[in-house]
């Protein structure tokens, strides 16, 4: 009698386990994002006058994602991401008005193991990682100098364009990243521009990130095709739209690359970056940027200048643009930071920018 009951235990325990088997597999589900406000008087070079606002994105675009990861074994997991840029002054999707998508800051599926990780879907262009690293505003595209020079174009009577094309994040793109190889990361990314038996609308590049004690540096190189139909924002990223109407000029391809890095030095941490794009025509951007963060209390002062020259016969005579910013950046807990930044912005023969923004940033 206790034999059987015996055995009778025994198959239950057996047929539990083998049902449960799936169920082992580790995975999660996050909901992440930073919500990032701010309000302040601000006036870019050309501008016709000073607009007093609140605004979205002081020193990180607000979005809202869901990622997560699931263990199938032998170090191999797959992993999701879903993320939406938001502008949490007024509600609205996107960073912008026009023809971006819901989840256009991520919307991609992926494997990581010891071979590294592939992704697949919209993802991160080359040029993101490696320009966020190398500045002390890091991600800022309102208030950071390299990314305002390198990303944001103005629709202001400046004319002045982003100097680096394809947008900071590419849709329908593979992405392989390395393991880490003693601090070293690298990825190539690959744009499809799924256009039958045209292989000239594809966009390709890749970039390097080494991080070493107090020592980072980084760098990428892309090929960006104007008639890559598949952007989700042409009148940002185009490289069509770097050249002055005037010269009657357009250009078909841009390549960009990059240089930057920064040491921490404990009593400041320090920023420097190069980068250069090229034309299939005669244009060309360099631009160069500079700067420091530095403890203080609960936060760091941060500062930092870049300076931009484009010339070739597109442009005639050679343009300019300085711009510096100069804040402290405030932090009330590990996810919520309050921040103030003062921002100077020149142009060759356009008015002279002055904007002050003062900010509150929570992520979760």
């Amino acid at each position: 009698m206790h034999q059987l009951k015996l055995k009778k235990l025994q198959l239950v325990i057996a047929l539990s386990s083998a049902f449960a088997l799936p169920a082992m597999a580790q995975s999660s589900v996050q909901v992440t994002g930073v919500v990032d406000n701010y309000f302040g008087s601000m006036e870019r070079a050309g501008d016709a006058g000073r607009t007093s606002s609140v605004n979205s994105g002081g020193m990180t675009t607000s979005w809202l994602g869901f990622k997560g990861t699931e263990d199938l074994g032998g170090g191999l997991k797959a992993t999701f991401n879903l993320t939406s840029f938001l502008r949490t002054d007024t509600g609205a999707s996107g960073r912008f008005n026009g023809n971006e998508t819901f989840f256009s800051r991520d919307a991609n599926v992926g494997l990581s193991g010891s071979f590294g990780a592939v992704t697949l879907g919209r993802g991160l262009a080359p040029n993101f990682v490696p320009s966020v690293i190398s500045n002390p505003f890091g991600d800022s595209f309102q208030l950071s100098p390299l990314i305002l020079h390198m990303n944001v174009p103005w629709f202001n009577a400046s004319g002045w364009t982003n100097s680096v094309a394809g947008d900071t994040g590419w849709s329908n793109e593979i992405i392989y990243t390395t393991p880490d190889l003693a601090g070293l990361k690298a990825s190539v990314h690959y744009q499809f521009g799924e256009v039958a038996g045209q292989n000239g609308k594809n966009n390709v590049g890749g970039n390097l990130i080494y991080f070493r004690g107090p020592l980072a540096l980084t760098a990428y190189y892309q090929k960006v095709k104007v008639n890559n139909p598949l952007e989700l924002s042409p009148n940002n990223v185009q490289p069509a739209t770097n050249i002055p109407f005037a010269s009657g000029m357009t250009a078909a391809e841009q390549t960009a690359w990059f240089v930057g890095g920064s040491y921490n030095f404990e009593v400041a941490k320090l920023f420097a970056s190069y980068n250069q794009s090229t034309h299939d025509i005669d244009l060309k951007d360099k631009t160069f940027q500079l700067g420091t963060s530095i403890p203080l209390g609960s936060g760091a002062i941060l500062a930092s200048w870049a300076n931009t020259k484009r010339d070739g016969a597109a442009v005639g005579t050679e343009l300019k643009r300085n711009t510096a910013s100069l804040g402290y950046d405030y932090n009330l807990s590990k996810r919520t930071d309050i921040y103030t930044v003062y921002m100077y912005d020149k142009i060759t023969q356009q008015t002279t920018g002055n904007s002050f923004a003062l900010g509150i940033r929570h992520r979760f």
